[in-house]
């Protein structure tokens, strides 16, 4: 890996590969570092799609002469790049860590999948809670969607939580990936609304281990295409107005430019194809507070935070490539 010194920190394209190009999630990422003004494509690993041109599968991509490749982790890590996104299912990660690790520490690796979201060594990527632990950062897990906008609904209230919050989640099917199964087919889908691992899901741990507060989570799957919303209900150690609780969301993030807060409850239609979270919907009753939480999943749920981050821990604008 080449060293990012002097005036290459602003004028040289940094090299990325991709791992897992197939799925949904990998096709937003590419689409976004083919428009990066400071990343530019490595290699692309794809078992599925081997021997493919990169056109084939982002028509963006017209005269490129990139083409997906069978990578297995020693191949990957003898490629000549800055970073990797591992856009890989769950459980299959490690292996290509292991390999970087032996052969390029430095190479910044930004793994999308669960496998490194409980370690203490990795650092935890969403930057609107933890960005001074990402500026640098050579291993990043990036969180699941479910997770991030929760999380981003429940920080500001975790020291008033006398009670484990419900959050009742709907995603679109994108959520559940390209291989086949009930919860992406789109005539099992259709007229009805799934619902799936109502305890222990990952991200109900993933959320509680962040917050550092029990939750209950209960996700479903619907028949549109992407994006998620979560209507989130807590017990809070006092009571508060709507409006106090929307005033303090508002500070809470003041400059934070992917994260919106609204009156109204938010619509998960209009979080389709855009990168932030909408937190809104404040109700009150008493001591008990409602509000609702929507983003893109392919997005700020997977591909946009796993650019935030990037940029990140290259020292770049952390909305390049975004805007």
């Amino acid at each position: 890996m080449t060293e990012l010194t002097g005036t290459d920190l602003t004028t040289r394209k940094r090299r990325v590969g991709l791992l897992g190009a197939r799925g949904y999630v990998g096709v937003e990422l590419l689409r976004l570092v083919l428009r990066h003004p400071h990343l530019e494509i490595g290699f692309l690993g794809s078992r599925q799609l081997a021997g493919q041109p990169l056109a084939a599968v982002v028509p963006e991509a017209a005269g490129s002469s990139l083409a997906f490749e069978d990578l297995g982790p020693e191949e990957a890590a003898g490629r000549d790049v800055d970073a990797v996104f591992l856009a890989l299912p769950n459980g299959l990660a490690e292996p290509y860590v292991k390999a970087f690790d032996a052969a390029h520490p430095g190479v910044r690796l930004v793994d999308l999948s669960a496998d490194h979201r409980f370690r203490d060594d990795w650092a935890y990527g969403l930057p609107e809670h933890r960005r001074a632990s990402l500026r640098g950062a050579t291993r990043i897990a990036n969180p699941g969607c479910y997770a991030t906008a929760a999380q981003v609904a429940l920080e500001p209230l975790v020291s008033a939580l006398v009670a484990p919050p419900a959050i009742f989640g709907v995603s679109g099917y994108s959520g559940a990936g390209t291989t086949p199964s009930p919860k992406n087919d789109v005539e099992a889908l259709r007229d009805n609304l799934m619902p799936y691992s109502l305890t222990g899901h990952v991200h109900e741990r993933e959320i509680g281990r962040q917050l550092g507060k029990a939750v209950r989570f209960m996700p479903h799957v619907a028949p549109f295409f992407r994006g998620l919303t979560l209507t989130i209900d807590c017990e809070l150690d006092v009571a508060r107005s709507a409006a106090e609780l929307e005033a303090g969301f508002r500070t809470r993030y003041e400059g934070e430019p992917l994260v919106a807060v609204e009156t109204e409850a938010p619509l998960v239609r209009d979080a389709a194809n855009r990168h932030g979270v909408t937190v809104g919907g404040f109700a009150t009753a008493g001591t008990r507070a409602v509000l609702v939480a929507t983003l893109d999943n392919l997005l700020k749920g997977a591909a946009t935070q796993a650019l935030q981050n990037l940029n990140l821990a290259l020292g770049l604008d952390e909305l390049a490539g975004l805007r």
